[in-house]
């Protein structure tokens, strides 16, 4: 038996009647070995064209990947593809999305202008962890467009230091390599290891340790729109929520000395006061 199938959702019947029809129909006659074609089964979304239309060569919607490769690379190409939405759903084509991809990777690439071999701080060592975590995990779960915001809020963090540290940068292209592979075997072969392909590589592991976080950011609306924005220890009770959501001075203005009639807490991310 296959370990997972993946086709398109546009023909589900047909993938299965060409994968698991046959299969029981040979089982059943003592052909195949097992009842079922595999373990998992799959279904990817259409990418649509600009505007939520199918592409149609009749309505000359459709986008050419090659001029894509041609203007923008592979990796641009392939990142913006799984940064499109979610794997099993549709999506449209968005230009001005591919460009932002391209971005991404342009800073990625110059990056390794700031890169030393110095020492890392604790807050980028936590930020390097919890991405590798992150991005591990949606590769599993098939939620590569998540795991690609990840690794640009990352870059973005690191685009901010005036040194980049050798062994943070080497972790960073290791899990972007899956999907720009191009640009990062180019880079691994600058500051990696030149005997060896990053595809070779043993996968980043996240520390534990490094997963703990002291401080949230949740936010607090005012009759369903966003007042304010507030740091607050990972560990705050409702009460303490509710207490500093109360006396954030924009909330306060909101608020406007009326008794809420309502105050909805989501621990860790949200306080909503209906007032």
């Amino acid at each position: 038996g296959v370990d997972w199938y993946n086709g398109g959702m546009e023909h589900t019947v047909l993938h299965l009647l060409y994968s698991r029809f046959w299969n029981k129909f040979l089982f059943d006659i003592g052909v195949s070995p097992v009842s079922e074609a595999y373990n998992k089964r799959t279904s990817h979304g259409l990418i649509l064209a600009e505007g939520g239309e199918k592409m149609s060569k009749s309505k000359g919607n459709v986008v050419n990947p090659n001029q894509v490769v041609d203007e923008f690379g592979a990796d641009t190409l392939r990142v913006y593809e799984m940064f499109i939405g979610p794997f099993d759903q549709h999506a449209a084509w968005a230009t001005k999305g591919l460009i932002g991809v391209h971005r991404f990777l342009k800073r990625v690439w110059e990056l390794q202008d700031k890169v030393v071999d110095v020492e890392s701080d604790a807050k980028t060592v936590q930020a390097l962890h919890m991405t590798i975590a992150k991005v591990s995990a949606d590769i599993e779960g098939m939620r590569f467009n998540t795991a690609i915001a990840a690794m640009m809020e990352l870059n973005n963090q690191l685009m901010k230091l005036e040194q980049v540290p050798l062994v943070v940068y080497r972790e960073f292209i290791k899990i972007l390599s899956p999907f720009a592979a191009h640009v990062c075997e180019e880079l691994w072969e600058v500051h990696g290891d030149v005997k060896t392909s990053i595809a070779q590589v043993e996968w980043p592991k996240a520390n534990p340790e490094f997963l703990q976080v002291d401080e949230v950011t949740i936010a607090v609306q005012v009759n369903g729109k966003v007042r304010a924005t507030i740091p607050i220890g990972a560990g705050a009770s409702q009460e303490e929520m509710k207490a500093a959501a109360l006396a954030h001075q924009n909330v306060k203005k909101w608020v406007d000395g009326k008794e809420p009639k309502k105050i909805i807490v989501i621990p860790g991310k949200m306080v909503s006061v209906v007032v």
